[in-house]
C-alpha cells in the first residue's frame, strides 16, 4: 500500500500560498487591510455621525476586484474601473459620505493601487489603442473623484497641485512598467536581453518579498504624511524612495549597497531640520519608517553575503549615520533637550541596537540556509554522479562485457575451424551476428537507462546519443510521441557541445512529454532553441489552459526536478510556471564554455 504524502503545516501552507502570489497581489491586498481598519475605525469614532463612512466600502472592494480581474480581461476591468469610480463620487457627493485622501486627494489607497495596477496590466497586454481609451477613461474617472468628492465643496490649490504631481507620477511609471513588460515576438539580442534583465528582476524580487512589501507599505504610508504635510515633506518622500530601491537591489551588491543607503540617510537626516515639516510628517525616533526598513534590510543582505569580519565596519558606518539622524531630529524643540533626557536617549539607543541584532541574526540564518542548500545540491550531484557510475559499471560488467566476450570466443573458434571446415565457420559467424544484436540492444538498453529515458513508450529515438541537437530536435517533433502538434523554432549552430545538446535534448523532450501528460486540452506547443551571447536558450511553450490535470496512472513529479539538476551541472538557469494568458512554459539558458567551476 502506497504510503501518504506527509501533511504540511499551516505555516508551510501559509507561505507557500503567499510566494505564489504575485507582488501586485500583495501589494493590493496590504492596502485593501488597510483601508479596511482606517475606514472601520472612522466610522465608529465621535466624529460625525456614525457608521456613514461605511458608504466607502462599496467602492473599495469594486476596485479591488477590477485590478484583481484586470489580469485577465485587462480592458473590461479598465472601463468597469473608471464606471466604479464615477459611480461612487455620485453617490458619496450625494449621500454626503466624507471622503479622506491618501496619494490623491479624495480617493482611497485601495482605489489608488488598484487603478495603478491597472494601468499597468492595460499597457503590458492591451492593444495600443485600446489602452489609450481605457486609460483615459480611468483619469477621467479619477479626475472626477478628486474633484466632485468634496462635499462641502472646498478643496485647496495646494491639494489640486499634489494630486496632480503624484498622478502624474504613478500613471507615468504604471505605463513606462507596462509597456517595457509588454512580450516581443522578434528575437533580436536587444530583446533576448531585456527579457532575460526582467527575468532576473522576478527572480529577485521573488527571493524577498517579505522585504519589499514591508518597503512597498512604508513608501504609502509616507505618501499620506507627504500629503499632509505640504511640499516641504517631498525630499524626505524622494529620499524614501531612493532608500528603498536601493535595498530591494542590493543582493546584487550589498557592500555598496549599504554605503548608498548610509550616505542617503545622512542626506536626509542633515535636510530634515531645514525642511521644518509639519506635524504631519511623522518620524520615528527621528527617522522616515521607510529608511528605518531599508537600513534593517540592507543590513540583513550584506551579512547574508558577506563574512560578519568584513561587514561590520559598513554596519558601523550605518549604525553612526542612524544615530546622528536620531540626534539631530528625535526632539522637536532642540538638540539639548534630547541629551538633557538621559532616558529618551537610552531607550532610543535600546532599541536601536535591539533591532541592528535581530538583522545580523536573521543574516547569519539566512546566510547558513544557503550555505546548506549549496552543499546539500553539491552532495546530492556528487551521489548522483556516483550512483551514475556504480551502475554503469555493474551494466558493462554483467550484460555488454558478456556478449563481448561471447563475440571474442566466437571468433576465435572461427578462425581455427574455418581452414577444416568452412560449414561450422559459417555458423559461428551466425551466432556471432546474434551476440552482436544481443550486444547492440543490451548497450542500447544501457544508454537509455543512463540517459534518464527508461519509462516504458519512450520510443527508439532515446536510444540515439545526441550529435546534431538540430537534427534530433527535428526527429524528436516528427516522433509526435507527447501527442500534441509542435511548432520548432531553431537558430543553432552545428558545432555545439556534445554534452549542451545532449542536455538541452532532454530538457526539451522533457518539456514536451509533460505537455503531453497535463495539457490534454492544448492544441499547439512551441519549442525554440536559439544561441544568444554564448548562451542556448531554451524555451517549450503551449496553449493548454493553465489547469493542472493528473496524468493516467499518476506522475512521480521528478521531472522539473530533474531538469533543473541537469541545468545546475552546466551552471544554467531554469525558469517554469504557467503563463499569464494560459498554458505552460519551460525556459533555461545553458553556457556553452565552461566558468571555471568544477563539480567535486
Amino acid at each position: 500500500m502506497p504510503h501518504s504524502p506527509p501533511s504540511k503545516t499551516l505555516v508551510a501552507r501559509a507561505t507557500e500560498f503567499a510566494r505564489r502570489l504575485d507582488m501586485s497581489v500583495l501589494v493590493l491586498l496590504a492596502a485593501l487591510a488597510f483601508d479596511l481598519a482606517f475606514v472601520t475605525n472612522a466610522a465608529l469614532d465621535n466624529t460625525g455621525p456614525r457608521f456613514v463612512d461605511l458608504g466607502l466600502f462599496p467602492g473599495i472592494f469594486a476596485m479591488a476586484a477590477c485590478a484583481l480581474f484586470a489580469r485577465k480581461r485587462a480592458a473590461v476591468a479598465g472601463v468597469l474601473g473608471a464606471l466604479t469610480l464615477m459611480f461612487c463620487t455620485f453617490v458619496i457627493r450625494y449621500l454626503n459620505i466624507p471622503a479622506y485622501s491618501s496619494v490623491l486627494a479624495n480617493l482611497s489607497i485601495t482605489e489608488v493601487v488598484a487603478g495603478v495596477e491597472m494601468v499597468y496590466f492595460l499597457a503590458r497586454r492591451a492593444r495600443p489603442g485600446v489602452a489609450f481609451a481605457v486609460i483615459s477613461a480611468l483619469v477621467l474617472g479619477a479626475l472626477t473623484a478628486v474633484f466632485g468628492r468634496e462635499y462641502n465643496s472646498r478643496i485647496y490649490a495646494s491639494s489640486i497641485a499634489q494630486s496632480l504631481l503624484f498622478g502624474f507620477l504613478c500613471l507615468f511609471a504604471a505605463v513606462v512598467t507596462g509597456v517595457l513588460g509588454r512580450p516581443r515576438r522578434q528575437r533580436d539580442p536587444a530583446t533576448v536581453e531585456r527579457l532575460r534583465n526582467m527575468h532576473r528582476f522576478t527572480e529577485l524580487v521573488r527571493g524577498q518579498w517579505p522585504l519589499i512589501g514591508m518597503l512597498s507599505i512604508g513608501v504609502l504610508v509616507e505618501f499620506g504624511y507627504t500629503y499632509e504635510s505640504g511640499s516641504r515633506g517631498f525630499p524626505l518622500l524622494a529620499c524614501s524612495i531612493g532608500a528603498a530601491a536601493v535595498t530591494a537591489l542590493s543582493p546584487r551588491r550589498p557592500r555598496d549597497a549599504i554605503l548608498v543607503v548610509a550616505g542617503i540617510l545622512l542626506l536626509s537626516a542633515l535636510a530634515t531640520p531645514f525642511l521644518h515639516p509639519s506635524h504631519g510628517y511623522q518620524l520615528l525616533a527621528g527617522i522616515p519608517p521607510t529608511q528605518i526598513v531599508a537600513g534593517f534590510g540592507v543590513v540583513v543582505n550584506v551579512v547574508r553575503a558577506v563574512p560578519l569580519a568584513r561587514a561590520w565596519p559598513r554596519i558601523v558606518v550605518l549604525s553612526g549615520v542612524v544615530g546622528i539622524g536620531a540626534i539631530l531630529n528625535f526632539s522637536q524643540y532642540s538638540m539639548g533637550r534630547l541629551i538633557s533626557d538621559p532616558l529618551s536617549l537610552g531607550m532610543l539607543a535600546t532599541v536601536a541596537v535591539l533591532l541592528l541584532g535581530i538583522a545580523i541574526a536573521i543574516g547569519l540564518y539566512l546566510r547558513s540556509r544557503d550555505s546548506e542548500r549549496a552543499q546539500v545540491v553539491k552532495s546530492a550531484v556528487t551521489d548522483a554522479q556516483t550512483s551514475e557510475r556504480m551502475a554503469l559499471a555493474r551494466e558493462l560488467h554483467d550484460v555488454v562485457a558478456h556478449h563481448v566476450t561471447g563475440i571474442v570466443v566466437q571468433a576465435q573458434a572461427a578462425r581455427m575451424m574455418g581452414e577444416k571446415n568452412p560449414e561450422l565457420a559459417l555458423e559461428a559467424m551466425g551466432r556471432i551476428e546474434n551476440a552482436g544484436v544481443e550486444a547492440l540492444a543490451a548497450m542500447r538498453r544501457l544508454v537509455r537507462s543512463m540517459r534518464g529515458d527508461a519509462q516504458a513508450g519512450s520510443g527508439e529515438f532515446n536510444e540515439q546519443a545526441t550529435t546534431d541537437l538540430a537534427a534530433d530536435l527535428h526527429r524528436l517533433v516528427e516522433a509526435g510521441n507527447h501527442g500534441v502538434p509542435t511548432k520548432l523554432e531553431l537558430n543553432l549552430p552545428r558545432d555545439l557541445p556534445h554534452e549542451v545538446g545532449r542536455s538541452a535534448l532532454r530538457l526539451v523532450q522533457e518539456s514536451l512529454t509533460n505537455v503531453g501528460k497535463h495539457a490534454s486540452d492544448a492544441t499547439e506547443a512551441l519549442a525554440l532553441a536559439e544561441v544568444v551571447n554564448g548562451e542556448l536558450h531554451l524555451r517549450v511553450t503551449d496553449n493548454g489552459s493553465g489547469q493542472t490535470h493528473r496524468p493516467a496512472g499518476g506522475s512521480g513529479g521528478y521531472g522539473l526536478v530533474g531538469m533543473r539538476e541537469r541545468v545546475a551541472l552546466l551552471h544554467g538557469r531554469l525558469s517554469a510556471g504557467r503563463e499569464p494568458n494560459g498554458g505552460w512554459r519551460v525556459e533555461a539558458w545553458l553556457p556553452l564554455e565552461a566558468n571555471g567551476e568544477t563539480d567535486g
